[in-house]
């Protein structure tokens, strides 16, 4: 009998042709319910046209040898976050709040916790393009591009740095409030790192203090990696050496850059109630 509690990798080809995906996928002994979870989750996947893409429906009849893979975790399966709020559509892009412990896109165990699935499910149907990433530990604004033009176009101006993207964070600790304006660059990975930090005020009763951020490089876990070094790890932030329980407070609150539209600048910010604390928009100009 199937451990359904245990995840389950499966490699299957199809016997024959005209086997529907639900039936080849049975032999791994997952009942049929389950398995429509997975498929309608983005759990499956199968190689087609030398491309292995997501296979979600069911009664999909399979050419013999076809490769067929599952991946299932019903505890990744079972994930439900908050979902995410639209705070702007256009033409070719739109502009997203995603919450705490949603991911920016899938994994081969499933895409229904993240952002770009949710757009691409929201009428009118629209094909969706990920542009930039967000950890799914952290929140904040998130830009889909609908078209592959202002994928490329919006892609661009985060890989070369034109366009202005700053975050609010609580750390542990108390950060100087003064000087108003501190840059840190401790390499990260052997690579340039440079992140600008403002100090805006200390709580001494929680000991935390709130800060805002501004990086001029793209380093995985920039921010995190650089506060923690500093001695004032983000709260929240296990993996970095936060001693607090709590979601991360790691917030992306504001995007400025050129809409690939109008060709004008533009600026998106979180509503003041999605914010930490309401920001000075002039500390980094």
């Amino acid at each position: 009998m199937t451990d359904i509690n245990k995840p389950i990798i499966a490699n299957l080809h199809a016997t024959h042709t005209g086997q529907t995906a639900l039936d080849l996928l049975a032999t791994t002994g997952l009942s049929k319910q389950r398995i429509k979870d997975a498929m309608n989750k983005g759990a499956v996947w199968w190689k087609r046209k030398q491309k292995t893409l997501r296979l979600r429906r069911a009664t999909q009849p399979l050419d013999e040898g076809t490769l067929v893979q599952i991946f299932y975790d019903a505890q990744v399966l079972a994930r439900a976050p908050e979902a995410p709020v639209l705070l702007a559509m256009h033409k070719t892009y739109s502009v997203w709040y995603k919450p705490h412990g949603l991911l920016s896109q899938g994994s081969q165990w499933g895409d229904h916790c993240s952002l770009l699935r949710y757009a691409e499910l929201q009428p009118p149907r629209r094909p969706c393009f990920l542009v930039h990433r967000l950890d799914g530990d952290a929140a904040g604004l998130m830009l889909i591009a609908h078209t592959p033009a202002a994928a490329a176009q919006l892609s661009a101006l985060f890989q070369s740095r034109d366009l202005d993207k700053q975050y609010q964070t609580r750390v542990e600790g108390q950060f100087p409030l003064q000087p108003a304006l501190v840059t840190l660059d401790q390499p990260i990975d052997g690579k340039v790192a440079i992140t600008r930090v403002s100090p805006f005020n200390y709580d001494p009763t929680g000991q935390t203090t709130l800060l805002l951020v501004k990086i001029e490089t793209g380093r995985k876990h920039q921010i995190r990696k650089h506060l923690s070094q500093a001695g004032f790890p983000i709260v929240g932030d296990r993996l970095y050496g936060s001693n607090i329980k709590s979601d991360l407070q790691l917030l992306a609150w504001r995007l400025a850059f050129q809409c690939p539209e109008t060709r004008r600048p533009v600026v998106y910010q979180l509503p003041s109630e999605l914010q930490y604390f309401v920001a000075d928009q002039a500390r980094f100009v």
